[in-house]
C-alpha cells in the first residue's frame, strides 16, 4: 500500500534547522542507509519521515518500528516475521516490518535499544538484501532503505561493546543531526503560536490572541530539555488553563506538578536545594554595591547578546526588555555590538 503524504508541517528558520532540513534533502534521494540523531522531542521521527518522502520510494510503503517497546524475542518476531509453529502460540505465518516495508523505507526507532543478536541479523539484510523468518529456513528477498533514529552516542556504546562496529558503519553512510530547541531561539515563539492555534481550535475558541510580552519572554529564556515535545506540551497546558480564552496568555505553566501542596518528599528536596543555593550565593562583604550592579548588568547584557547570536530584538526578549531599553544599556555601558550590525 502507498504511504499517504506526511500532514505535520516543518517550522522552522533558525539558520541551525535550515542546514538540518538542506542535509535532509540532499540525502533523501540516495538509495542509502541514514542515521537521525538527537536529543529527546526533537522531532526525529518527522525528519525520518521526510526523508522518505523525498525520495523516490516515496509512494512505496513506510514502516516505523519503536525497537525499545517490544522484548528481544518480540521484536525479532515483528521485524523479521516467523512461520506458524515458531514457538507457542504461532498458529500461523507471521510477515514481519522488513517484508512489509519491501520497495519502501523502514524505520528503526530507538536503534540503541537493540540486542547484539537482532544487531546482527539486522547487518545481514543490509549486506545481502535476504532474510529468514523466525523458525524458517526459506530465504526472502527485500528491497528496503533503512533509516534508523535514536538519541543515544552510538559511538560510545560500540567502544562499551553494546553496538556492533560494522552495523554502525553500514548505517551511518550520512548522519543527520537535529538541532536542540535552545539552539533554535528564532523558532521558539512561531512553534508556541501553531501549537496554541491548535489547542485553542481543540478547546472550541474562536480565536487565540496570542502570548504577552511576559509569556513570550518565559517561553525564550526557558532552556527547553525536551526540546520541541516539551515546548508542545508546556503551551498546550498553558492555553488549556487560561480562564479567560479572550485575553492573552500571560503566564506559562513549565511544571504541572506545581502546586503550594506538592508531595513532602518533592517540597523537603526543593527546600533544601534553595538553602543551598542561598548559601552558595552569599556575597562576600564589603562592596561596592553600584559598581557590582553594573557590572551584572553587563554580564546579563553580554550573555543575552551572545544567546540570541547578536539579534537585539530577541535578546530584549531574553532580558525582559523592550528593543529601545535593550540600546538604551549597549549604549549606557558602550558595548561592541559590531557583530550584531554585521548580522
Amino acid at each position: 500500500m502507498p504511504s499517504e503524504r506526511p500532514v505535520q508541517p516543518i517550522i522552522g528558520e533558525a539558520p541551525a534547522f535550515l542546514e538540518m532540513l538542506e542535509h535532509v534533502s540532499r540525502a533523501a534521494p540516495l538509495n542509502k542507509p541514514v542515521l537521525v540523531v538527537g536529543e529527546r522531542g526533537t522531532g526525529k521521527e518527522l525528519i525520518a519521515s521526510r526523508l522518505h518522502f523525498l525520495s523516490r520510494r516515496w509512494e512505496q510503503p513506510l514502516v516505523k518500528v519503536n525497537c525499545a517497546a517490544l522484548t528481544e524475542s518480540i521484536l525479532e518476531s515483528e521485524l523479521f516475521g516467523h512461520e506458524a509453529g515458531a514457538f507457542t502460540g504461532a498458529i500461523r505465518a507471521h510477515i514481519g516490518h522488513f517484508e512489509r516495508a519491501d520497495g519502501g523505507t523502514l524505520v528503526l526507532d530507538e536503534l540503541a535499544s537493540i540486542s547484539l543478536r537482532t544487531q546482527e541479523k539486522i547487518l545481514r539484510i543490509i549486506e545481502y538484501g535476504e532474510l529468514q523468518r523466525v523458525g524458517g529456513s526459506d530465504t526472502f528477498s527485500v528491497d528496503i532503505r533503512i533509516v534508523g533514529s535514536t538519541n543515544a552516542d552510538l559511538q560510545a556504546l560500540v567502544a562499551a561493546g553494546r553496538f556492533r562496529v560494522d552495523l554502525l558503519d553500514r548505517l551511518a553512510f550520512d548522519v543527520v543531526t537535529i538541532p536542540p530547541l535552545r539552539e533554535r531561539l528564532e523558532d521558539i515563539l512561531p512553534l508556541a503560536y501553531a501549537f496554541a492555534l491548535n489547542m485553542a481550535s481543540e478547546l472550541k475558541y474562536q480565536y487565540f490572541p496570542g502570548f504577552g510580552a511576559r509569556a513570550s519572554s518565559a517561553l525564550l529564556r526557558y532552556d527547553w530539555p525536551g526540546n520541541v515535545r516539551e515546548l508542545k506540551n508546556v503551551v498546550e497546558r498553558s492555553v488549556y488553563r487560561c480562564t479567560e480564552p479572550g485575553k492573552q496568555i500571560t503566564s506559562i505553566v513549565f511544571d504541572p506538578f506545581d502546586s503550594p501542596f506538592r508531595l513532602r518528599e518533592s517540597a523537603i528536596v526543593e527546600s533544601s536545594a534553595k538553602r543551598k543555593s542561598v548559601i552558595r550565593s552569599t556575597p562576600i562583604l564589603p562592596t561596592d554595591i553600584n559598581t557590582r550592579v553594573q557590572d551584572l548588568e553587563v554580564e546579563l547584557l553580554k550573555a543575552g547578546l551572545e544567546k540570541a547570536r547578536f539579534n537585539q530584538r530577541l535578546a530584549a526578549d531574553l532580558l525582559g526588555l523592550s528593543y529601545h531599553q535593550l540600546r538604551g544599556k549597549i549604549r549606557k555601558h558602550s558595548l561592541d555590538i559590531r557583530k550584531a550590525e554585521a548580522g
